[in-house]
This record gives C-alpha cells, sequence and structure tokens, in this order.
C-alpha cells in the first residue's frame, strides 16, 4: 500500500563558491527566435552546446561552452551517465543558466546572452556526484547522487551563488545498492509555487520525497516521504492545475497526485506506456510526454480535469531516448538521444501530435543528458 511517513535529515558544512571567467570555444549572435542548450556530460570536459533555435523550429550550433568542471558516469549507465532529470536548468527571469558537473562534485553558473554564455562562477555542490539543479526565483537547490543522496541549498545574490551551509539534508539511501544507475536518487523539483522540493529516489526507494521550503530557514528537517513499491519514480513534472505527474521506470507507466498542504500526495491517475525505460518526462499545458530510452520514443498524453491520462500516441525519436525540453510557447520540443548523442526537434501539432523536423549532432555527447529552450 502506497503510504507517507517522515525522515529526518542532517546538515554539514562544506566549500564556498569560486569565481571564474571563461572564454567559449566558440561563439555567435543568436539571430533566430530562442536558442536551447544541451549538458554533454563529457567526462574529461564537460561542456554545453548552444544552438539558435529559427522561427520554424530549426537549429543551428552556434557555441560550445566548457563547464571548467567533468562529467560522470554512473555505474550500469550506458545512453544515462547520470540517469537523471535536470542536469541543466534554466533561470530565465535573471538570464543564468546552471550546469552540473558529476565528476567535479561542482555546479557551474553561466550568465546567458541570446544564444551565447559566459561562465561566472563554478560552486561546491556539497556532495557527491551532482546530477540535477532546480530553481526559482533567487533560490537554487542541487542534488547529489551519490553517498546516500543528497540535497544542497543556495541564494543567488546579485548573479552569483551563495551556499548555505545549513540548507543540506541528507536522503539516506543505500550508497551500496547496485546497479548504482537505478538505485541513485533521478531529479530535484521545485513546486510551481516554490514553497515544496519534490525528490525522485528511483529505485533506491521507491519514493517520492517531499520538503517544505523556508525562504530563511531552508528546506524542513523532517521531510514527507511517499513509498511506491516497484514504482522506481524517475523524474517529475507538474499541469497547469498544480498536479505532480511522475515517470514511473519500473512499471514504465505515468501516473498524476495532487500534493496536499501536510505534503501527501493522493493518487489520481496512471496510464503504462508500453515502452521500455520510461524515465523522463516534460510538460507543456495540459499536456505531458514521457521519454521511453529502451524503446527510442516518446510517449503523449493530456492530463484532464480529474487528473486522469488520455493517450496522444507514440513517437519515434531515436536510439536510446533520454532527457527532452519544451519551448516556452509549447510548440516545439527537443529531445536527446543519448546512443548517439543528437538532439531530435519535433513540432507540437493542435492536437499534441508530434512531427520531427530535424536532427542535429551535439559535439562529446554521447551518454549525456540535460536540455533547455528558451
Amino acid at each position: 500500500m502506497k503510504r507517507s511517513i517522515r525522515v529526518a535529515g542532517t546538515a554539514v558544512v562544506a566549500l564556498a563558491a569560486t569565481a571564474v571567467a571563461a572564454t567559449p570555444a566558440s561563439a555567435a549572435v543568436s539571430g533566430g527566435v530562442g536558442s536551447v542548450f544541451v549538458l554533454t556530460d563529457n567526462l574529461s570536459a564537460n561542456t554545453v552546446v548552444a544552438f539558435d533555435r529559427g522561427p520554424g523550429g530549426a537549429l543551428r550550433q552556434t557555441g560550445v561552452y566548457r563547464t571548467g568542471g567533468r562529467g560522470g558516469q554512473l555505474d550500469g549507465s550506458v545512453v544515462d551517465h547520470t540517469a537523471s532529470q535536470g542536469a541543466l536548468a534554466l533561470d530565465r527571469a535573471a538570464g543564468l543558466l546552471y550546469a552540473v558537473n558529476p565528476g567535479s562534485d561542482t555546479l557551474t553558473v553561466f550568465g546567458v546572452h541570446g544564444d551565447r554564455l559566459d561562465r561566472q562562477q563554478a560552486i561546491s555542490s556539497g556532495g557527491a556526484f551532482p546530477v540535477s539543479v532546480a530553481v526559482h526565483g533567487d533560490l537554487v537547490y542541487v542534488l547529489n547522487g551519490r553517498g546516500g543522496g543528497s540535497i544542497q541549498g543556495y541564494r543567488r545574490v546579485g548573479r552569483a551563488l551563495v551556499r548555505v551551509l545549513a540548507w543540506h539534508r541528507t536522503l539516506g539511501l543505500d550508497a551500496a545498492a547496485t546497479p548504482e544507475f537505478t538505485h541513485t536518487p533521478g531529479q530535484v523539483a521545485f513546486t510551481p509555487d516554490g514553497t515544496r522540493l519534490i525528490i525522485t529516489t528511483k529505485a533506491g526507494s521507491n519514493a517520492i520525497v517531499v520538503f517544505t521550503v523556508d525562504r530563511r530557514r531552508g528546506p524542513s528537517a523532517q521531510p514527507v516521504v511517499h513509498t511506491e513499491p516497484g514504482a522506481v519514480p524517475f523524474a517529475v513534472a507538474f499541469d497547469p492545475a498544480g498536479r505532480l505527474v511522475v515517470a514511473e521506470a519500473g512499471p514504465n507507466a505515468v501516473a498524476t497526485f495532487r500534493l496536499g498542504r501536510d505534503n501527501t500526495l493522493t493518487p489520481l491517475g496512471g496510464a503504462a506506456t508500453g515502452q521500455a525505460a520510461t524515465c523522463w518526462i516534460v510538460a507543456t499545458g495540459d499536456r505531458v510526454y514521457t521519454a521511453n530510452a529502451g524503446s527510442g520514443n516518446l510517449s503523449g498524453y493530456t492530463v484532464t480535469g480529474g487528473g486522469e491520462l488520455r493517450s496522444l500516441g507514440t513517437f519515434a525519436t531515436g536510439g536510446g531516448q533520454v532527457d527532452v525540453a519544451a519551448t516556452p510557447d509549447g510548440r516545439y520540443l527537443y529531445a536527446q538521444t543519448g546512443a548517439d548523442g543528437h538532439l531530435v526537434a519535433l513540432r507540437v501539432g493542435p492536437g499534441g501530435t508530434l512531427t520531427a523536423i530535424g536532427e542535429v549532432a551535439v559535439p562529446g555527447a554521447v551518454g549525456g543528458e540535460g536540455v533547455v529552450a528558451s
């Protein structure tokens, strides 16, 4: 039976930020309507590859920017080195981009200027192997995958992050559990109003962990843990009504929940994708699309007013389909294929169907994940 229990976290201290300057490997001024940024998770030198997004959704590479750190690979992973969602996060209001460096235990801050990036800071993640980052207003939280899992919070001051030592919580997962890529946590995400943090633990504890966030005191000491035996909750998104939509890799399914004021979750609906390795998810309006790494495709659903899911179909992308991002207007999706390190552009039709309109190679991105669109 699904249940909600309370667990305690602990706080630790660690390093301060280091500001850095960098020159991009290449750069150009944006000439399109938006940009798409992709994290390569390159094991020797992690990079963000920038693309100009044209009026019809087509992509043109404009720059490759070094994070100053290294990518990393979890034991057992092949097409998804970090086995996570949210390795790259865009703060549109502040004009900043955040990228995790799992092999260096750091978080990189870039300034965003159209489709150009300016590396401004590298800061400790406060743990081992950062895999996901979330932002809301001037608050930023990073999720560390190894060492039993942990979250670390920061406050943005101007265009730099300041690590708040007291905003660290451990997740208490079994650090020795194998295979590593299925038993480490998958994502940290803010609720739309920024008052709660959601963490998925995948097979580490088959749980969705909910922390209350206080802007002055940070995350609650005792989160509520919603367990779903065998579900392997991997990634989350929110629909316009604030309902939580979860990609569950265990049954290869999508599930919706209502998040209560007491941080407990009430199941609303669910649907099996019929695909393999349903792990990533993106929401655009009342539609959600899951990425199925083992099937090389996306599955689409409409979330009804009661939280039920209505299928929109399945749409081919490529081998090892991993992370996926939607443009702010919801007209285009950009899907990473981890097997070959490509990025597939798809147009969203009036009924939610997807049509592939192009594909580009992302240098050094085989096995990488993390994509955002502006």
